[in-house]
């Protein structure tokens, strides 16, 4: 396989398979003297894990964070860090059972035919929404970085199904709201509601899909490069890689084709000294830049494919079609868990770019320095 490496200052190589040994990850150049703890990292791992009630997989992972590297006495020595979990709670007899019987919705048959049959099929493997947990990993150590220069990354559920939130959350509602419920969203009344139709869904054998919005707070102006190395280039690309996402938007995103540029365009005023714009339909970003706004962009997810409901499909040994019927332990709505994979992944771009530029220096000198 190939793809599995991220980044050009801020390397991000993950690795493991749903029912493999563990997942894990590899994060070179980080800078030297970041104060960082596996507290830290677990506390983001933990964020991820399944939620309470019936709105998520049955499957329960520790998720316990080993550092094998990288680290020493509290600060990153500039080395790569390697953090990795392991599977404990696996069952991979429902698969066997299937192997050659590609579930709809899945990339088991598109990887059966890439790799000749030789891919893990336990689980969906390397294709599996398990292997997030990297991306999750990797996301702390990007967000602690962010953090030295003032860079927060924030993300909540806007709509699960139908049901959507009909009003934009503020940063303190999703600080002080997302993870007071299980489906993660800042309105307590729109999360009843969402939990919910998951629930209903999963009752009928079924699934639904869902939209996280993301914003990353302080993000200075000049972040990314002309032309393929543009800012929402590179998010659009790490985001498409969590599994089930369909559709990444910035800004006014695809509500901007139904607009005039009167409508669309954000006027350059001044505050506080600083030029800002008034509205912040760019999300953030025009020409590929960061315009120093906050950078806002939303992640729409499909139904999980996995599902209890009678599916067409065909039997691979035989050539024959065939009705497949699901066993094993699925999230009704990946969503949810979803959330914290969005704020890695926009962590893990905005930390590259920032480090790029300059922005972030390549040894930290400052409160966050190790003082020898």
């Amino acid at each position: 396989m190939s793809g599995n490496s991220v980044g050009k200052a801020f390397v991000v190589t993950c690795f493991g398979e749903s029912h493999g040994r563990c997942v894990g990850v590899v994060v070179d150049g980080c800078p030297a003297g970041l104060s960082l703890s596996e507290a830290e990292i677990q506390a983001e791992l933990d964020r991820r894990r399944p939620g309470l009630g019936g709105v998520s997989t049955a499957r329960r992972e520790e998720d316990a964070v080993e550092v094998l590297s990288g680290l020493f006495r509290g600060f990153t020595t500039g080395a790569p860090i390697c953090l990795l979990v392991w599977n404990r709670d696996v069952d991979s007899r429902p698969y066997e059972e299937i192997r050659n019987r590609p579930r709809p919705g899945h990339a088991d048959y598109t990887a059966h035919v890439r790799y000749g049959g030789f891919s893990d099929y336990r689980g969906g493997g390397r294709f599996s929404g398990r292997i997030t947990a990297a991306y999750v990993m990797a996301g702390a150590v990007a967000k602690r970085l962010l953090g030295t220069v003032g860079v927060e990354v924030l993300a909540h559920t806007v709509q699960v199904g139908p049901i959507r939130l009909t009003e934009g959350a503020t940063p303190e509602d999703i600080r002080g709201n997302a993870y007071r419920n299980p489906v993660r969203c800042a309105d307590a009344e729109t999360a009843r509601l969402m939990e919910a139709e998951i629930l209903k869904a999963a009752g009928q054998g079924d699934s639904l899909g869902g939209v996280v919005e993301c914003m990353a707070l302080g993000v200075p102006a000049g972040l990314g490069g002309p032309i393929f190395d543009s800012l929402d280039a590179d998010l659009a690309k790490v985001l498409f890689a969590i599994p089930a996402v369909k559709g990444v938007e910035f800004g006014s995103g695809f509500r901007a084709a139904s607009l005039r540029g009167s409508e669309n365009n954000d006027p350059f005023v001044m505050r506080g000294g600083r030029v800002v714009t008034a509205t912040n339909n760019a999300g953030g970003i025009l020409g590929g830049l960061s315009t120093g706004m906050p950078v806002v962009l939303r992640v729409a997810f499909k139904p999980t494919p996995s599902i209890a409901r009678r599916q067409r499909t065909v039997d691979l040994a035989e050539g024959r079609e065939v009705e497949l019927r699901l066993s094993g332990r699925h999230d009704p709505c990946v969503v949810p868990r979803a959330v914290p994979v969005v704020e890695a992944c926009v962590a893990l771009v905005l930390a590259d770019h920032a480090l790029r530029v300059g922005v972030i220096p390549v040894v930290l000198k400052g409160k966050e320095a190790r003082r020898p």
